[in-house]
């Protein structure tokens, strides 16, 4: 598994060495568990409170690449202090296929802290999916009125004040003689070719391509047709092309359309980065593809295995998440959710975001003082220039210090117990084949699985032991995840190292 190293000091407390010991560190665990390291980020007296750290911001960047599975730190704090931004940044790592690894520590993260980046990611899907149902029904409310929804209008269109369209009468010319040229029969390759050496721009200001030709000879915009997803209303847009030359480019365009290539569906495969293989150890993948009868099909491959470097059969991408999900599913019981949600309101309640904003405010009670000090000394004459340029320095430090201070202020999270509640209960009522239940259920519960020939082990979060899933009866679950034995602060989701070696 290719993996890039994380390393941070602060300012305060440690020193340019310390990168070096955290370094030497990462690299003797990533020898030690076959990992390659492909990079380095690096971010010099930066605090880990905050997430405006350059080399983090773009170690998470660089993650859409693909080109590493694995951020190793020498300890998690190294990533983050501050709950809401470890789970933020996390949940946008496994996104893209990369799991945070801690070189010091035998758990990736503690039980507690596993749940609450669960909830919290999910919970933070949940209510987006609720403010884009309001915004919808804001946008539908204009669409009704036939008035702008804030997208491009499209060349030739232009939006008041009011949001109603008037006519750009410059690009309506332009729109015309694209359509008027097409429809005598020039390609458009020739009027692209010609609409670019005379610098014309779209409505965005971009050159001319194929495809921004193609849209706007398609656009019934330019008759007069008021257009909101599937919602045409006639008569809602000024018309900019009469209806003979627009259907005429339409008869023109369907005879000259080729056969769409076929696109494959984007498919998110929910076990990313939480699937090991149990041969060799490695991180687990999600592959599409299409037989010869144009059947699609998605599966989990093994990293090594797709280079022939080990012998796991790949597994249907459906049937491993079904399994999982009926397994997780088993142990979410009314008991069980009014525990978790008690546990996490208690962990948001003395969360690390409120230890940073002491810290913060402490930092800014000592700059006072400071600030105070130099006063006196300016105000009893000693070497006022220096001691000037010294208050202006602390000065500027309290102004930064409050703008963190508002910053972390505003990242606070503050989850009651009955918001959980209602969150959980909403997970359970939706269908089982609901995308987002899904996704929830893995975020929540599955901390890694180790796919063997027939079975596989399921670590849960919050449980002692690992499950070996095969036909598991019910009453084992319930004794890997029991809330009279739990404790929660204590218990670990894994006992080794991720992926950890063996399971003996």
């Amino acid at each position: 598994m290719n993996v890039v190293i994380y390393a941070r000091f602060s300012s305060h407390s440690q020193t340019e060495q310390s990168i070096e010991g955290q370094l030497k560190e990462c690299y003797a665990y990533a020898e030690r568990m076959g990992y390659t390291v492909v990079g380095e980020y690096i971010d010099r007296a930066q605090s880990g409170k905050f997430d405006t750290r350059t080399d983090f911001q773009k170690m998470i960047l660089d993650s859409e690449k693909h080109t590493f599975q694995g951020v190793l730190v020498y300890q998690l704090d190294r990533f983050a202090r501050n709950r809401y931004d470890s789970a933020i940044y996390k949940a946008k790592l496994k996104k893209n296929g990369v799991r945070v690894l801690s070189a010091r520590e035998n758990i990736t993260d503690d039980a507690s802290g596993i749940l609450i980046e669960g909830v919290l990611e999910s919970m933070a899907e949940y209510y987006s999916a609720e403010l884009a149902q309001k915004i919808h029904r804001g946008m539908l409310i204009n669409a009704e009125k036939c008035l702008s929804n804030g997208s491009n209008p499209g060349l030739g269109f232009i939006v008041n004040k009011d949001r109603t369209f008037s006519v750009d009468e410059e690009g309506a010319k332009i729109v015309r003689e694209i359509f008027e040229r097409y429809a005598r029969g020039e390609t458009k390759a020739e009027i692209v070719e010609d609409l670019q050496r005379r610098k014309v721009k779209t409505s965005q200001g971009k050159i001319f391509t194929y495809n921004s030709l193609s849209h706007l000879l398609k656009n019934k915009r330019y008759i007069g047709i008021y257009l909101y997803k599937d919602t045409e209303t006639p008569g809602g847009m000024p018309r900019i092309v009469d209806d003979d030359l627009f259907y005429k480019v339409q008869d023109i365009l369907n005879k000259n359309k080729s056969v769409p290539a076929r696109t494959r569906g984007e498919n998110e495969y929910l076990l990313t980065t939480k699937l090991f293989c149990g041969h060799c150890k490695e991180m687990m993948v999600g592959y599409g593809g299409t037989s010869k009868s144009g059947r699609v099909y998605h599966y989990y491959m093994c990293k090594k295995a797709r280079r022939k470097q080990c012998d796991k059969d790949i597994i249907g991408k459906e049937y491993l998440e079904d399994r999982v999900i009926k397994e997780c599913l088993k142990m979410l019981t009314d008991e069980k959710i009014r525990y978790i949600a008690k546990k996490i309101e208690e962990e948001c309640n003395k969360s690390e975001d409120n230890t940073s904003i002491r810290e913060i405010k402490k930092a800014i009670k000592e700059t006072d003082a400071a600030i105070e000090n130099l006063w006196k000394g300016i105000e009893q004459g000693q070497a006022v220039e220096m001691l000037t340029e010294r208050l202006h320095k602390r000065q500027a430090e309290k102004t930064e210090l409050e703008a963190q201070l508002a910053a972390e202020n505003n990242k606070k999270i503050y989850l009651s117990e009955a918001q959980i509640l209602a969150f959980l209960d909403y997970i359970c009522e939706m269908p089982l084949n609901d995308f987002k239940k899904r996704r929830a259920i893995i975020n929540i519960f599955v901390h890694s699985i180790y796919l063997y020939d027939g079975y596989f082990t399921l670590i849960v979060n919050a449980s002692k032991k690992p499950l070996s899933i095969e036909n598991i009866p019910l009453d084992e679950i319930e004794a890997a995840f029991n809330v009279e034995n739990c404790d929660f602060d204590e218990c670990s989701s894994i006992s080794e190292r991720v992926p950890p070696l063996s399971f003996t």
